[in-house]
């Protein structure tokens, strides 16, 4: 990763979003939440999350940073996401094996 690829700024008109009404919003390609969805759905409450001293390479720091949100929040989440798909392909594994 180098600087060029941290430097894209996005192209949205983001006051024409911003200015949309719900009604404006196209939601014709989503499909409707049905009882399966919800039958399926998880409720996550937020847990108080631990301090970990992590040592983290400069240019992976810097594009979490770049992304304009809390960058420890979003490193969290990324290993959340990391975390939960290796756990599922673990159990899988473990069935199928």
């Amino acid at each position: 990763m180098n600087a060029d690829d941290m430097s894209n700024t996005s192209k949205t008109d983001w006051s024409r979003i911003d200015a949309m009404s719900d009604e404006d919003i196209d939601t014709s390609d989503i499909p409707p939440l049905t009882e399966k969805f919800f039958a399926k759905a998880q409720l996550r409450m937020p847990k108080t999350p631990i301090k970990v001293s992590v040592q983290v390479d400069p240019d992976t720091f810097a594009w979490f940073q770049a992304q304009g949100k809390s960058a420890e929040q979003e490193m969290s989440a990324a290993l959340r996401i990391y975390a939960e798909a290796h756990k599922a392909h673990s159990i899988s594994t473990t069935k199928s094996g």
